[in-house]
């Protein structure tokens, strides 16, 4: 519902998005409190915004999500938001629709389960996203060093083997398509718990979190191509990943692997200019650290795997 010009600047209006199982859950009223709910499980607040932990019953069922709520949006976003306002100038209505996006190309990606925008009155602009809880699941930089620390160490090559290259297929995949993540962080892949214990065949098992970033640019690809391999290279810096490891992952993202008559790989595809593209990652690589090393000289620093705060 948007109504009319008048009602969005003086009354307020509200443009929801929901799947039919939520108000079960949530309660018919639901529209009326999701702002103000009380979610204290996980959360973390930080300018205007905030994500928490909620989990519903209903009829003896249990519905645990990931609550992001946004109470203060830039001015011009509402201003936007009350003249056009079918077009999604909320965070929270754009991951909806990078989500579903996402789900109908194949790609393992947390449900949405709501979404809205409280546009008006005034100009004022609030949103909030709904996202499934990945139930049993780590992100990788949690969940490789308790895959070193559980398998003996020829399942544990195999299994970082597998794992490189069904995350080089995912991001190889997603970049095919113009499309960039732009946080494209370790710690926005998630696999299952029971998957550190063995060496699972990993297609559709390793799954990408926080897309509301994401985003299509067809011109300026290169540029958001080195970000998003930049950013990932830099938060390998974990226990149990190696530089055999990283040239793996590389290699599989190029694709085409040749290989000779005896099975051993020969070399790769290198329509992707491999050399200029490493050269540009590398750089930027290099701002992320120093970035980092001055944050930690500043007592602003971060642990080593805790690159991002969610948002």
């Amino acid at each position: 519902m948007t109504g009319t010009l008048w009602q969005r600047l003086a009354r307020g209006v509200r443009r929801l998005q929901q799947r039919p199982e939520w108000t079960l859950f949530a309660g018919p009223d639901w529209a009326d409190r999701i702002m103000t709910a009380a979610v204290t499980d996980r959360f973390h607040a930080k300018q205007g915004r905030s994500i928490g932990r909620w989990t519903l019953h209903a009829h003896g069922h249990r519905l645990t999500v990931y609550l992001k709520r946004h109470y203060r949006l830039s001015w011009w976003r509402g201003v936007l938001a009350t003249l056009w306002p079918a077009a999604n100038w909320s965070p929270a209505l754009q991951e909806w629709q990078h989500l579903e996006w996402a789900r109908e190309q194949g790609f393992p990606v947390p449900g949405a389960l709501a979404a809205g925008e409280f546009i008006g009155p005034w100009g004022r602009l609030q949103s909030f996203l709904a996202v499934e809880e990945l139930h049993e699941m780590l992100p990788l930089h949690e969940a490789v060093p308790a895959a070193a620390a559980r398998l003996d160490a020829a399942s544990f090559a195999r299994w970082k083997r597998g794992l490189a290259a069904e995350m080089a297929r995912l991001v190889r995949d997603l970049h095919s398509q113009h499309w960039f993540h732009k946080d494209l962080y370790l710690c926005h892949f998630y696999i299952h718990i029971a998957d550190t214990n063995q060496t699972p065949q990993w297609r559709g098992r390793v799954h990408l979190i926080d897309l509301h970033r994401l985003g299509h640019h067809a011109w300026s690809r290169r540029w958001w191509q080195v970000k998003d391999l930049a950013q990932l290279l830099y938060s390998s810096e974990v226990p149990g990943v190696t530089g055999r490891d990283r040239w793996r992952f590389w290699r599989a993202y190029h694709g085409k692997e040749e290989k000779g008559e005896n099975g051993r790989l020969t070399g790769f595809s290198r329509s992707l200019a491999d050399g200029w593209l490493r050269r540009m990652i590398l750089i930027r690589w290099g701002r992320y650290q120093r970035h980092n090393a001055k944050r930690k000289r500043l007592g602003q620093g971060r642990g080593p795997t805790d690159y991002r705060q969610p948002t």
